[in-house]
């Protein structure tokens, strides 16, 4: 893979019309210092556009605007703020007009956290998950998906705070996009720019089994969420689609893989419908799959929609499910939602200014 600088400077070239980072330093006869000025400066002092690159030539700078060469790849169109002030969501323009959210979560002390967006839309149609329902329209690249942090980063430095997670569980698969994904960890990862420790960053996915047998060999600190959802085919395939192509049984066979090669921890995501998968049986069938210190339940309340068909759980059976785990020795918490007086808890994401796509 090409270092995050190279990642960077290719895309952000290839936006104002080159094919490579190398024509534009051609181009400009721009020496790798200068390379260096102008990445630093988006990725860690992030600043806000090529006029605040003072390290460069004003006339350098004025040449590259010119070009349409920028530091953002995605355009913030909507901005909404939680009543509690701790949630932020935001509606993000990309150059073909397509849209995406990523929301900002301001915890209790110090930790902030950023679910970003993958994909403009969804393939695998979960029948709980909004942004599912509109279909899937293409794929983001490694700059549109860090984009995206930047964009929150730039908002918390301004108080002297920073972003200190990122989750990939915004609009669409992150192991469908992989390869952009991984080059935008690169970015989000690199010592030299952004800083932020792979132990920080989340990648969630529903279950692509190949995908997640490749995830293993990168070899990295990330973490891994599964989309789990219910514990048995007969259940799991009636929400999600994704289960008749790789079943419950051979999902689980690769998180054992995945847990023999890297000895990392893997958290299963829940989400809790009433009568769908919330029974006692259910939390039986559930505590039989947890086969170790290194499974992990987040049991997350679900978010409806305007259109949702399903409706979520009470607190009480949330709770009376999560004894169940309990009692059962498998590790368990339960998610206290965020951000759903603006649409941007979990499940809830969808640009609800686009038209429906088409799956692809």
């Amino acid at each position: 893979m090409l270092s995050a600088r190279e990642i960077w400077i290719d895309e952000k070239a290839r936006r104002a019309g080159y094919e490579t980072g190398a024509a534009l330093a051609s181009s400009h006869d721009l020496k790798g210092y200068r390379i260096e000025q102008l990445y630093r400066a988006a990725t860690r002092e992030l600043v806000d556009g090529l006029d605040d690159v003072t390290t460069l030539p004003k006339e350098l700078r004025a040449a590259l605007a010119a070009e349409g060469f920028t530091l953002d790849s995605v355009e913030p169109v909507v901005v909404q703020r939680s009543r509690d002030g701790q949630t932020s969501k935001v509606l993000f323009r990309l150059h073909d007009g397509n849209e995406v959210e990523a929301v900002l979560m301001e915890h209790h002390g110090e930790r902030n956290t950023v679910c970003f967006s993958s994909q403009a839309g969804c393939a695998y149609a979960c029948t709980f998950c909004s942004t599912g329902q509109a279909g899937f329209t293409r794929n983001l690249s490694a700059t549109e998906i860090f984009d995206q942090v930047r964009y929150f980063a730039k908002q918390l430095a301004r108080d002297g705070r920073k972003i200190t997670n990122v989750v990939a569980m915004g609009m669409g698969e992150p192991l469908a996009n992989m390869d952009n994904v991984m080059a935008s960890i690169a970015l989000l990862n690199d010592p030299k720019g952004f800083g932020l420790g792979h132990r920080h960053i989340t990648i969630s996915t529903v279950g692509l089994v190949d995908k997640i047998d490749r995830f293993a060999d990168e070899r990295t600190q990330v973490n891994l969420a599964i989309s789990l959802h219910a514990p048995t085919d007969a259940t799991r395939s009636t929400i999600m689609p994704v289960n008749r192509k790789f079943s419950t049984a051979e999902l689980m066979a690769a998180v054992a893989r995945y847990i023999a090669k890297t000895n990392r921890k893997v958290f299963f995501e829940y989400v809790m419908l009433a009568g769908v998968n919330d029974s006692d049986a259910h939390a039986r069938d559930l505590a039989r799959l947890m086969k170790g210190p290194l499974y992990h339940v987040n049991l997350i309340p679900y978010n409806s929609t305007s259109d949702a068909l399903l409706s979520g759980s009470d607190d009480e059976r949330i709770w009376a499910f999560a004894k169940i785990l309990e009692q059962l020795g498998t590790a368990v918490t339960v998610r206290t939602p965020m951000g759903r007086d603006i649409a941007a808890a979990c499940g809830q994401l969808r640009a609800e200014t686009q038209p429906r796509a088409k799956a692809s």
